[in-house]
């Protein structure tokens, strides 16, 4: 019998480089885990990355063929597993034992998305074409039709995640 998946709700943080993406989601990360909800993280490295180093033991099995290595230790296990691609969709079904998916980038993919934007640093946002964009942050007013915050208004910006895809949670 086949495993039934509840699958948590997803949000894309996005916007362009240095646009302040981790800032936020570090920022946002406490407020939602003081509300009891568990948060997992997804971090687009559209560049690659490689967290195995070279003449350690999970690198020279991944080097033997392993299409999956864990480590494990006590409280934590990180895993590096070939995946058939990088989309949400093959990645989301990792997280099923948490209240709701953070994405760091993923600007093309389908998510909901909530975009960060600095008027310092870019001229215009990357997704205001985009029907997935559910609100703004920014350090300047925009004149957009989805909710916007502050960039330091955390608070707030819980509140409309919390309100928009979570469910409440039971005690």
């Amino acid at each position: 019998m086949e495993k039934e998946y509840i699958l948590p709700p997803v949000i894309s943080i996005v916007g362009t480089s240095e646009s302040g993406k981790t800032t936020l989601i570090e920022r946002l990360i406490p407020e939602l885990k003081r509300r009891g909800y568990r948060i997992g993280i997804v971090k687009h490295a559209h560049r690659g990355f490689d967290m195995d180093r070279k003449g350690k033991d999970s690198y020279r099995h991944r080097q033997a063929g392993a299409d999956t290595v864990m480590l494990a230790s006590p409280g934590q296990i990180a895993m590096i597993k070939d995946v058939p691609s990088e989309c949400l969709d093959d990645l989301v079904p990792y997280f099923e034992d948490m209240d709701l998916l953070v994405t760091e980038g993923f600007k093309s993919d389908r998510a909901p998305k909530i975009e960060i934007f600095r008027a310092e640093r870019h001229r215009h946002p990357a997704c205001l074409e985009d029907d997935t964009l559910m609100a703004m942050v920014s350090d300047t007013p925009l004149d957009v039709t989805v909710p916007q915050f502050a960039t330091a208004d955390i608070q707030a910006i819980t509140e409309f995640i919390v309100t928009r895809c979570l469910p409440p949670l039971t005690q």
